[in-house]
């Protein structure tokens, strides 16, 4: 399917604890988008509860959309195709995105996309723009997120080879855990990040999980399990803040010293597949940590790697991405079938393309 004609394409994303509308133009511009975040909804359980986030999409998607379909200046007429994440992720909330979106297509006889959320991370640096000179396959992706933690040789469209994963625990969900261990609440991330910009990464020798070994698996129980020991050695009560500060900032350095050695491997493999790599993407929403940034940049250019990262606002779950995955998959003529059914799992390796 050509991108001449073609009307803007409206994404939708409510994989998780984000829901998220976007309008993109047949090239690719944003013409609008939203995501609105549920904490209010999930900090007093501490985490994201699947029948609570299902039922925020519900209430919030239809009035998003129509927003997003507003400040974009863009009637249902108009679209060229609709798009929502159809998996991984929660199914409550996935149903619910899905289920909008067909029939959005069954009401305007137009194309519907079931859009891998993991392929929507990995092609976001292909968006207009966002990467200067653009983003050629093949490139390494690594994706580190509250829920992922994976390195991918992506080939192509539908085109994904995982070179490596977790053991255990993701990366964000490492920083949830510790975050709550100092009681600094949820989502954890963020405020992990600015207590331990006052810190001193050195004071806890924190273990590095797979330091130095071959391959690019993760693991992060482990340093999970030794902040929590070091917590408990405090006693009762709040931790002092000099202490908490010293303990956040030393399992970020931990952290961001592991992620660059397991992406200097994963680059290493990767230009063992393909020469021609040189472009190392870290997406998902612990490549918004600045310190975690930092430590790849420099591992990239030790490797003859460019490392980028999108936007932060584009790191985490958005629909921007939806939608321009399925202007990747509409310019090669994939749509799918209003049959598609969401999927809680749903691997990059079983994904095609053309």
């Amino acid at each position: 399917m050509g991108n001449r004609r073609m009307g803007p394409v409206l994404g939708i994303e409510s994989s998780c604890d984000e829901t998220a509308a976007a309008v993109l133009d047949a090239e690719g511009r944003i013409m609008a988008e939203s995501v609105l975040g549920q904490e209010k909804e999930h900090t007093p359980h501490g985490g994201v509860v699947p029948e609570i986030a299902a039922r925020a999409h519900l209430a919030a998607l239809p009035e998003l959309v129509h927003s997003v379909m507003t400040r974009a200046g863009v009637v249902y007429s108009d679209l060229g195709a609709v798009a929502a994440s159809a998996g991984p992720g929660l199914i409550g909330g996935l149903i619910v995105g899905s289920q909008l979106a067909k029939g959005i297509a069954i009401g305007q006889g137009i194309p519907y996309l079931a859009i891998n959320h993991l392929e929507a991370h990995a092609l976001t640096p292909r968006l207009p723009g966002l990467v200067d000179g653009g983003a050629p396959f093949p490139y390494l992706l690594l994706l580190i997120s509250g829920g992922h933690c994976q390195c991918v040789s992506v080939a192509g469209i539908g085109q994904h080879t995982r070179l490596g994963s977790t053991l255990d625990d993701a990366a964000g969900e490492a920083f949830d855990k510790v975050a709550k261990l100092l009681g600094l609440g949820w989502p954890g991330g963020p405020v992990l990040e600015r207590l331990a910009a006052d810190g001193d990464s050195a004071r806890f020798p924190f273990p590095r999980p797979l330091l130095g070994r071959e391959g690019c698996d993760f693991s992060f129980s482990g340093l999970k399990t030794a902040v929590a020991q070091v917590v408990s050695r405090f006693g009762d009560g709040a931790l002092p803040l000099r202490d908490a500060a010293d303990i956040a900032a030393s399992f970020q350095h931990a952290v961001a010293e592991v992620l660059a050695d397991r992406a200097r491997n994963a680059m290493a493999m990767m230009r063992a597949r393909a020469p021609s790599a040189n472009l190392l993407v870290a997406s998902g929403g612990v490549a918004a940590n600045g310190a975690i940034r930092s430590a790849l940049q420099e591992a990239a250019a030790g490797m003859g790697f460019r490392m980028v990262a999108p936007p932060i606002r584009l790191c985490t779950d958005n629909a921007v991405m939806v939608a321009w995955a399925a202007l990747e998959r509409l310019r090669l003529g994939l749509t799918d079938t209003l049959t598609f059914k969401p999927r809680p799992r749903w691997p990059l390796t079983e994904l095609t393309g053309a």
